[in-house]
């Protein structure tokens, strides 16, 4: 009769989880599992992730969202083009008007992304991620950078438009990135925004309403139609608090390479986006209840 296998030693090689060189064998010791922050790039890229899989079922917002800026761009840039009512430094209106269209479209696209999160946890599903492993911070970070990429796609809808109509634009590859990066940052802060108002609201019809009521006030008091010069006083000052001004800045100095601030845009936009996820973050138990 053949003997019983011997069982380890203790101390020997296989009960310590090693190879017979001495180096951890992957068979025997299990991965050592992410904790703290290490978890939170990972969950923010599964969030993201998970917000743009609804895109594969449903691209009809792809396509209604690119009417409204071609229609910005087609009469409204033609029109203010021609009638040369706005001065621009030299730089023809419909060029000077396209950055703050692209920046307009983006805002438009996340500054309703509260209703989402109202709808989520209405269906429960919110409910249920907050009982995950997954810090709230990621939840916010995944869905604001989501509306980043999705407004991503509407930039490059409107940047072929700018480039069917005629407007110098730069193709610089480092250029074009810095410009997705400012599209990103910008909508999550917008994004966030909305999630913040959510969390204090807590239904979609006031929600609704709120949005409505700021975002053209927001478009209107930036840069993104008309000089800060030329503006009166106290929207000068909206203009300097409103992180729109900033993006439309970078955008502008970016693709058409006019005077620009990038240092003071960018720092504006991560400094805001920060502030937009702490908020929504600190506000998701509340609309959770």
């Amino acid at each position: 009769m053949s003997e019983a296998p011997v069982a380890p030693r203790p101390g020997s090689a296989d009960a310590a989880g090693l190879a017979p060189d001495g180096r951890p064998d992957p068979l025997l010791t299990p991965p050592r599992a992410r904790t703290g922050w290490r978890m939170l790039p990972a969950r923010v890229v599964a969030m993201c992730v998970v917000e743009l899989q609804k895109l594969r079922h449903d691209r009809t917002e792809l396509y209604t969202r690119a009417v409204q800026p071609a229609l910005w761009l087609l009469i409204f840039g033609e029109t203010f083009t021609r009638l040369k009512a706005i001065p621009t430094g030299g730089t023809p209106y419909i060029d000077y008007l396209a950055p703050g269209i692209i920046a307009q479209s983006a805002m438009f696209i996340a500054i309703f992304y509260g209703i989402q999160i109202i709808w989520e946890r209405d269906a429960g599903i919110l409910t249920k991620l907050l009982v995950t492993p997954t810090p709230r911070a990621a939840l916010i970070t995944g869905k604001a950078f989501a509306s980043g990429v999705k407004a991503l796609i509407q930039a490059v809808v409107v940047i072929a438009i700018a480039a069917l109509l005629g407007v110098a634009l730069t193709w610089n590859p480092l250029r074009l990135l810095g410009v997705a990066v400012a599209v990103i940052l910008g909508s999550a802060f917008f994004s966030c925004l909305s999630m913040t108002i959510a969390g204090i609201v807590l239904t979609r019809d006031r929600l609704m309403g709120i949005g409505q009521a700021i975002t053209m006030p927001l478009f209107f008091g930036s840069n993104a139609l008309y000089p800060v010069a030329l503006m009166p006083g106290w929207l000068q000052a909206v203009s300097k608090a409103n992180p729109l001004s900033y993006q439309v800045d970078a955008l502008r100095g970016l693709l058409l390479g006019t005077p620009h601030h990038l240092a003071l845009d960018y720092a504006v936009l991560v400094l805001a986006a920060a502030a937009g996820i702490t908020a929504a973050s600190s506000l998701l138990g509340r609309l959770a209840r």
